[in-house]
């Protein structure tokens, strides 16, 4: 299937391969063990009041719910390698922009090529911001519509490749 920006996630071959092995752990032990835990609690009796159930219950929504995730993501995922060091904004970059006079800094692409890392803000390519920088240079300026409504200005200050 053929993808376009607009539906697809740009990720790092490493980040790819991080998330096939979350989604096969997920898939075949992770299963087993929440099931074994949800007939162990079962076993206990009462399952109105029985708390070890309820809470492997709801872990196991959970983990089904990121399963569906990973199946997306990595169903629509452009995989490549980290992007060139020229200054030209593009997902996988560490961007900083200045915003109303201060620096902002964040990953533009998916939170995935992240690692999880909450060290750093994330912004989608898909995002008003992220699509008015996509592809400006350093010392460029661009613009986009806030959800307010106005119309706000930002200029590249720097763009370096994502380092895991």
């Amino acid at each position: 299937m053929t993808q376009t920006a607009s539906t697809a996630s740009y990720l790092t071959e490493e980040a790819f391969e991080r998330l096939q092995a979350e989604l096969r752990e997920l898939s075949g032990p992770g299963r087993v063990e929440i099931a074994k835990r949800i007939e162990a609690a079962r076993e206990e009796g009462d399952l109105k009041e029985n708390g070890g159930y309820h809470a492997a219950k709801e872990e196991q929504g959970k983990m089904e719910a990121r399963i569906r995730q990973l199946k997306q993501i990595l169903d629509t995922a452009i995989v490549g390698e980290a992007p060139p060091d020229d200054g030209v904004v593009e997902p996988g970059m560490v961007v900083t922009v200045e915003l109303f006079g201060e620096e902002e800094t964040f990953l533009l692409g998916s939170r995935e090529i992240a690692d999880g890392s909450d060290s750093i803000d994330v912004y989608s390519e898909q995002s008003p911001l992220g699509g008015a920088i996509n592809g400006k240079k350093v010392g460029e300026t661009a613009t986009y519509d806030a959800p307010n409504g106005k119309t706000i200005e930002v200029k590249i200050v720097s763009a370096k490749p994502y380092q895991a």
